[in-house]
């Protein structure tokens, strides 16, 4: 980005600052690629040999095991879905992918700043001239993503594995295109340039929709924490009743962590209305609570007790929409403007766009962890969809035109004074 801007020092500084940021693009861009997958890739690897190692201090199978376990494990992370002795698990360890993004984030930031001068200055892409700095270097970090994605593919697995080549590759493409792209717009300095020529109202609307779904996030991590340690007691519980030792029980409180941002999800789902399901034939939501037998997991002790649940839960339903008219007015009061049509926009798009976010994390959060009944586990996806978008939709437009109402109240009083 600072390629980009007027220069206030010349001689030997100048040039070296000028040099850095005009690396070798296709080179830059898919080293990053290569970088990003293979960072965490290493991480599930070294977590896998630990885990190895902790499961029965290494009595058992060969250091190769664990690192396929941990490929298996990242592989996961990227839509695989896997098979242990013919079972199918489809479902994916969020914990994994966030950190998979994260990654591709600060790495892709990097290759934009350092492709950076390429291209033409802000002057000439101000006056319309082409630039397809940011397209390659997306290209191409993303060729080197999915070529780590691909070989550690073919060398991880066997047929009897079960992991699908196609939506790795599609999950690899979503998440750079997703994350690693904006990240290289934003550290190239493109994204600055580009987002000055948009609507007031789309920049407003697009941070509303980013202040109500981080929010959103906040109150249902709290939500799910404060059940989960109402009930830490049955978590402990379900620790020694599987009889682990040391190892065991860190390597299986490292396994929830994982799943904790599949289990917020799950909250959300459920404070939205529809709920979600633990097993075929389940259902968890504020209204009704029909459990069945479940697995032996320690997060599962956050879930609330089988039967029908008392007449006060059924009003949590009102805290998405509370929660959506306050992060856009919070973001109304950041972002000031006193049209009644600019504020109801800001607030109903924005509403809008998070309840699309929030059901799209809906149904990537579930899917088959066992077999039987455990092949169906994870939020009602299009009901969800449904709910987030009438909540958040309604509760961004109270929030838009209060605030809104409040702005031009001030404003109004601010004038007599004067």
């Amino acid at each position: 980005m600072t390629s980009l801007l007027p220069r206030q020092t010349t001689g030997v500084t100048d040039a070296h600052a000028d040099l850095g940021h005009r690396r070798p693009l296709a080179l830059i861009a898919t080293l990053g690629g290569v970088a990003a997958a293979g960072s965490t890739l290493l991480v599930c690897l070294a977590v896998g040999v630990v885990g190895w190692f902790l499961t029965d201090a290494g009595a058992h199978g060969t250091p190769r095991d664990g690192l396929r376990v941990g490929a298996l494990g990242w592989l996961l992370a990227h839509g695989s879905g896997v098979a242990v002795e013919g079972v199918a698990i489809t479902a994916v360890p969020l914990g994994v992918t966030v950190l998979c993004a994260w990654a591709l984030w600060r790495l892709g930031h990097r290759v934009g700043d350092s492709v950076s001068g390429h291209g033409p200055d802000a002057d000439g892409i101000a006056d319309g001239e082409r630039d397809w700095t940011v397209p390659t270097a997306v290209f191409l970090f993303t060729v080197g993503y999915v070529a780590v994605a691909l070989v550690t593919l073919s060398l991880a697995t066997v047929p009897a594995t079960g992991a699908s080549g196609a939506r790795v590759v599609e999950w690899a493409m979503l998440l750079c295109v997703g994350f690693g792209a904006p990240a290289i717009a934003v550290g190239s300095g493109r994204a600055a340039i580009w987002t000055a020529y948009l609507p007031a109202a789309l920049r407003g609307a697009a941070a509303t929709c980013r202040s109500i779904l981080v929010t959103w996030l906040v109150v249902a991590a709290l939500v799910f924490a404060a059940a989960l340690v109402m009930d830490l007691g049955d978590a402990a519980n379900v620790l020694s009743r599987l009889h682990t030792g040391g190892g065991e029980a860190s390597l299986l409180v490292l396994l929830s962590l994982v799943v904790v941002p599949n289990a917020v999800a799950f909250s959300g789902s459920y404070l939205l209305g529809p709920g979600f399901a633990v097993g075929a034939h389940t259902l968890v939501s504020p209204a009704l609570v029909v459990l069945g037998p479940l697995p032996m997991f320690p997060l599962l002790a956050a879930l609330p007790h089988d039967g029908p649940t008392p007449a006060w839960v059924a009003g949590v339903v009102a805290v998405p929409a509370l929660v959506a008219a306050f992060a856009a007015a919070r973001t109304q009061r950041r972002l000031p403007t006193l049209r009644w049509d600019e504020g109801a926009l800001r607030g109903c798009a924005g509403g809008v766009a998070a309840g699309v976010l929030f059901g799209l994390l809906a149904a990537l959060s579930g899917g088959a962890v066992g077999p039987g009944r455990m092949r169906e586990v994870g939020p009602f996806a299009f009901d969800v969809l449904v709910h987030a978008l009438t909540s958040f939709g309604v509760g961004g437009l109270v929030g838009g035109l209060a605030m809104t109402w409040w702005l031009r109240r001030a404003a109004r009083r601010s004038a007599e004074t004067d």
